[in-house]
């Protein structure tokens, strides 16, 4: 697939509630998302001591994200052309993220309040070197599982 309309699908899902979350992020890596360009670097913001890069899946939530920016940035900003990249979302989480040297994410349609998704620097999402709870040891091995199934001591 790897269009931006089956990740906004995907996103829909879980922000309803239903959905498989490693689903979610299976779209995430085979979309196509589009991330505006800022003063020669990709559009980031920091929020929560995480880098986020801001990425859409479409031209329309690109958009919605300009109409924002223009309403605090001023009225000159109405007028910007807004220049983008496309990337496929495994490259942004293998290579893109890992390459900032912060912690960071992939924010995904941000100015969409119903339809935005944060993918953040985790384990499962972006390569475990660069994410913030790889440290945290993994105790299902003494403790057990969600079944109550532990290590077998």
């Amino acid at each position: 697939m790897g269009d931006g309309a089956a990740l906004a699908d995907r996103i829909a899902e879980r922000r309803a509630g239903v959905g498989d979350p490693g689903a979610l992020v299976g779209e995430l890596r085979r979309a196509l998302v589009l991330v505006p360009f800022d003063r020669g670097g990709l559009w980031t913001a920091e929020f929560g001591g995480v880098r986020w890069v801001c990425g859409f899946t479409d031209e329309g939530a690109l958009a919605r994200f300009a109409e924002e920016r223009a309403v605090v940035d001023g009225a000159g900003a109405v007028e910007r052309a807004w220049e983008y990249a496309t990337f496929r979302g495994a490259r942004l989480l293998d290579e893109v993220i890992p390459a900032m040297g912060v912690p960071a994410g992939v924010a995904v349609n941000i100015a969409d309040p119903d339809g935005a998704m944060l993918f953040p620097p985790v384990v499962g999402i972006v390569p475990d070197a660069v994410a913030v709870d790889a440290d945290v040891p993994d105790t299902r091995a003494v403790h057990g599982d969600a079944k109550g199934e532990g290590a077998g001591l």
